[in-house]
């Protein structure tokens, strides 16, 4: 059982880290202007954009690879939870509703990686 808890563990920061990691390469290149657009039409500003697409690949990265995840872990958790209240608070759009939503599931999956660390295949049990 533990060899599959470690295989399940893997797999779901996988599943985690690709989310955070493809959204950041997206706002490269051609993405960064529309992103750029709509973070501007949020009262975000644009300044920012270059940090969270720092924080999409590295927090992406660092779950995946298991590096100091309980931190990123729930760093990216608040991450996701500003994210959700800034750019899907509409709540009476359908559409930001489910990605609010999803958002919550994301930021609680995160979390439950906070309190239960990276699993056995990890750069945290490196030693």
């Amino acid at each position: 059982m533990n060899a599959l808890t470690g295989l399940i563990t893997v797999t779901g920061r996988f599943m985690l880290s690709f989310l955070f990691i493809a959204a950041g390469i997206g706002k490269l290149g051609a993405g960064y202007a529309a992103t750029e657009g709509y973070m501007a039409m949020m009262g975000v500003p644009s300044w920012l954009l270059p940090i969270v697409i720092a924080t999409e690949i590295g927090g992406g990265l660092a779950i995946l690879l298991g590096f100091k995840t309980r931190v990123v872990a729930f760093l990216m958790a608040g991450f996701t939870l500003l994210t959700a209240i800034i750019f899907h608070s509409n709540l009476a759009d359908q559409t930001q509703s489910i990605m609010f939503m999803k958002n919550l599931s994301i930021a609680g999956g995160l979390l439950l990686l906070t309190v239960n660390g990276a699993g056995r295949y990890a750069l945290d049990n490196r030693h």
